[in-house]
């Protein structure tokens, strides 16, 4: 199963280090651990659903799961997460998590989750995009196969 750590780094140098580092744990940054949780197809397919776009036009955006890392190297891979996800992210409310918690389960995109894991998925992801936008800080995923 692959590991994706989403993380908060300054900016996208910042989260290239984690490679030298070891991973963002050792680097010391804000992580969150989500096993299978793909950073491109799973996550455009949240910011479809939270920003109420289709997942063609999400999937699509800059920095969507844009590899930093060396395409050379078997694993770990840095990708980015999109700023528009990040924003979106900010701005939800407690009220609107369980919707779309439902609609991300039911589009079982690069995820296999029921809605009530979603739910958790997305509370994590927030929390680490709050931290993230109140440090003025961008965020990314350690992928690791």
């Amino acid at each position: 199963m692959p590991d994706a750590d989403y993380f908060s780094a300054a900016d996208d140098e910042s989260a290239l280090a984690v490679i030298e580092a070891g991973g963002p744990v050792r680097a010391g940054l804000d992580v969150i651990f989500l096993k299978d949780i793909d950073p491109v197809d799973a996550i455009a397919e949240v910011e479809a659903v939270m920003s109420g776009c289709s997942y063609e036009e999400a999937s699509q955006r800059p920095r969507v799961g844009q590899l930093l890392s060396s395409e050379d190297v078997d694993s770990p891979f840095v990708l980015t997460v999109s700023d528009t996800l990040c924003d979106v992210l900010v701005s939800a409310s407690g009220e609107d998590l369980p919707a779309a918690a439902e609609a991300w389960s039911a589009a079982g995109r690069g995820a296999e989750l029921d809605a009530a894991t979603a739910a958790v998925v997305l509370e994590a992801l927030v929390g680490l995009a709050r931290r993230a936008h109140a440090a003025n800080l961008r965020l990314y995923c350690w992928w690791t196969l």
